[in-house]
């Protein structure tokens, strides 16, 4: 049987999920090997080093920057309090003395005598990296991290924005065709992470933040919208540093399109659990979707021969794919044949192609580049 592999979209009703949960640098890991973790437990932590300020000493003190190295009141290392004294002048007769006071909480790291400059450090930053998912721990990363492994729900989406969040699934329309408005929002929804339809738009976003959701789920979303919302316009490379309050995560792509029946259908099946949500995209080198992830626990997890494999990327006739790029964007359909011969496009080039059934009934021939495996 002919096959070839392709990114894939994932949406497995239960799988085994990994997540390596690394710090920005090296740190302390605060969990065990083996050791249960919900998503909120955190299982390392560090300190980035706070930010660095400059001091002119010798232009407050009013002498040469060689003058200075007598008059300081710190040594290197230590602390000082906001306003407290750094350096101080003799005066004159031990009047009219000059003082230099630190603007900041922090460390006392230097002084240049060429200069006359002072390094003032703010505090450090504390940064905890929690588990983002319910699971196990199954690998300890010496002094940087863990990795998670959970069995459950994982759903990918194909654009989003914002970082990491988490909240219990709430469906709120009736089916994937249907948009997200509005009138489907109220205090019920603070906290939870909402599924809709087909659309979502700027204005229902921004009443979704108003409300405390944390995240949204839905088919597509306005491209044109999308600079308006966020006030820049967004960049090519990555997303899920935005913070606007909120992830919106798009399954489909942008303008309205309705959300797969598997995927609604999926998530419908999964209301009312705890999800974690990442925004984060990222579309060229080392490709990254946005994700919903729902752990299961042991008396809802299937049987091991009902488990799907954590990863394939195979695609045969009968794969369920979705077209990314025009003339056919965002068209869903399946796979009847997988020509193994190159076919030369009106551009001239020689490409592999396919030959896909649209759910609507129509053929055509794309190039395999042209498409992405949705596993469900």
């Amino acid at each position: 049987m002919a096959f070839a592999y392709t990114p894939g979209l994932r949406v497995a009703k239960a799988t085994v999920v990994r997540k390596e949960r690394r710090l920005p640098l090296k740190g302390e890991v605060s969990v065990s090997m083996g050791d249960r973790v919900s998503a909120d437990t955190v299982v390392a932590k560090t300190d980035l080093p706070g930010n660095v300020r400059m001091l002119n000493v010798s232009k407050i003190i009013g002498l040469p920057p060689g003058d200075i190295p007598e008059l300081l009141l710190k040594e290197p290392g230590d602390r000082i309090e906001e306003r407290e004294p750094i350096a101080r002048s003799k005066g004159f007769l031990g009047l009219f003395k000059n003082t230099a006071r630190s603007p900041i909480e922090g460390v006392f790291e230097d002084y240049n005598e060429i200069t006359g400059q002072s390094v003032l450090r703010e505090p450090p930053i504390p940064v905890d990296v929690d588990a983002y998912v319910s699971g196990k721990v199954v690998e300890i990363l010496e002094d940087e991290g863990v990795v998670v492994k959970t069995f459950g729900t994982f759903v990918q989406g194909i654009f989003g924005i914002g970082g990491e969040t988490r909240g219990e699934l709430k469906l709120v329309v009736d089916g994937p065709e249907e948009e997200l408005t509005a009138d489907h929002l109220d205090e019920t929804c603070r906290g939870k992470v909402v599924v809709g339809g087909c659309f979502v738009s700027q204005d229902t976003l921004h009443r979704a933040v108003e409300l405390g959701v944390s995240a949204v789920v839905v088919g597509g979303f306005d491209d044109k919208d999308l600079k308006d919302f966020l006030g820049y316009e967004l960049g090519v490379a990555i997303t899920g540093h935005e913070e606007k309050g909120i992830i919106l995560m798009l399954t489909e792509g942008f303008g309205r399109m309705n959300m797969a029946r598997a995927t609604f259908d999926l998530l419908a099946e999964r209301e009312g659990l705890l999800a974690s949500v990442n925004g984060a995209t990222q579309i060229r080198a080392g490709v990254m979707r946005p994700e919903v992830v729902v752990p299961l626990e042991e008396e809802r997890a299937p049987a091991p021969s009902e488990r799907e494999r954590p990863e394939s990327g195979a695609m045969d006739v009968s794969s369920r794919i979705r077209v990314i790029r025009a003339p056919y964007f965002g068209r869903l359909g399946k796979v009847v044949s997988l020509p193994p011969e190159l076919q030369e496009l009106e551009s001239e080039s020689k490409v592999r192609v396919l030959k896909v059934e649209f759910d609507d009934g129509e053929k055509a021939t794309v190039p395999r580049a042209n498409v992405e495996l949705i596993e469900e």
